[in-house]
């Protein structure tokens, strides 16, 4: 990091001197790094700094380096932003976020400074989790959408989630020729035009889950894909990333269950007035539409996706004997 970079940390911080900086990771294809700073003389003991660039040449794993594909994360980037600076204050201890502190722009490159979840409470990742952990995450996903039902998405993307059809018509015209392929708008409509919408993580995976020694102690990062949208697509994914195809198989009663009641129980903890019964009838013949939304990504993405197993293939056929 450069010098007068981590002055004007200091400076946005009213920090004394900086101990020492940890490179947490670099940014996906190249468009920056995230840096944990650690402070003398402040009330921070370390905070998070995300460090945007627009790179020359993008560097995609996957060779997915396009005019859309870097307009798409040059937005991403700007909606993050827009969601730390406007939105997190609706976000309370049930759906835990980090707080923003400041944003600045120097030289073509932003600054997002956050607060470090780890002294909060949230020092913990995880690659794997327990059933119990998977129904902590599930309580902050549904949290989280009855924290911004019928909020209208401003300056966020208008439909969330990094797969959204309309994003990604590089991976639809890779795909090969089938039924979902030949319903994807249908599909993508259906999703759309729910009529209970609220906010979608939009990349709700386990890596962008932080715990704390409780099992109970939870938050979420990484809200580039944050935006409108059905509550299912971030519980579809969610449950991909961390289940094989027996355990949806033999699981989906149970945690659909847990997640909708979660769901009333923050209808009545926030005092939103809706009608759950609907919503719930609504959203759950949504879910195996969400996930052969997400399928239909994956198939141009990356066909040899080990997420495209026997459960993701049920799921495409309950989708398109649905509509």
């Amino acid at each position: 990091m450069r010098v007068k970079d981590q002055l004007e940390i200091l400076s946005r911080t009213r920090g004394e001197s900086i101990d020492k900086i940890d490179l947490i990771q670099e940014l996906w294809s190249g468009y920056g790094s995230i840096f944990r700073v650690h402070f003398s003389g402040t009330k921070y003991s370390s905070v998070i700094v995300k460090n945007i660039v627009q790179p020359v040449l993008s560097n995609h794993p996957r060779g997915w380096d396009t005019e859309i594909s870097n307009a798409r994360k040059i937005k991403s980037y700007e909606v993050e932003t827009n969601w730390y600076k406007n939105y997190t204050d609706r976000c309370g201890e049930n759906c835990r976020v980090p707080r923003f502190i400041d944003f600045w722009q120097n030289d073509g490159e932003s600054f997002i400074l956050l607060e470090d979840l780890n002294p909060s409470g949230f020092p913990l990742r995880k690659s794997h989790l327990t059933l119990v952990e998977i129904k902590t995450c599930l309580r902050w996903l549904a949290n989280f959408h009855v924290s911004f039902l019928n909020i209208d998405p401003t300056n966020l993307w208008e439909i969330g989630t990094y797969w959204h059809l309309q994003t990604r018509p590089d991976e639809f015209n890779k795909m090969a020729d089938s039924a979902l392929k030949q319903s994807a708008s249908m599909l993508d409509a259906e999703l759309n035009n729910c009529k209970f919408s609220t906010l979608v993580h939009g990349d709700a995976k386990v890596a962008n889950f932080c715990f704390g020694k409780s099992p109970n102690d939870i938050a979420a990062v990484d809200f580039q894909y944050v935006g409108g949208g059905c509550g299912m697509k971030d519980v579809a994914y969610f449950l991909g990333s961390c289940l094989d195809e027996d355990q949806l198989e033999m699981l989906e009663d149970e945690l659909l269950m847990n997640y909708f009641a979660y769901f009333k129980e923050a209808i009545y903890t926030i005092g939103i007035g809706i009608d759950f019964n609907a919503l719930e009838k609504e959203w759950r013949r949504l879910y195996p539409i969400a996930w052969a939304d997400f399928t239909r990504f994956l198939l141009g993405w990356m066909p040899t996706h080990q997420k495209l197993n026997r459960y993701s293939k049920e799921m495409v056929r309950r989708a398109l004997n649905s509509i």
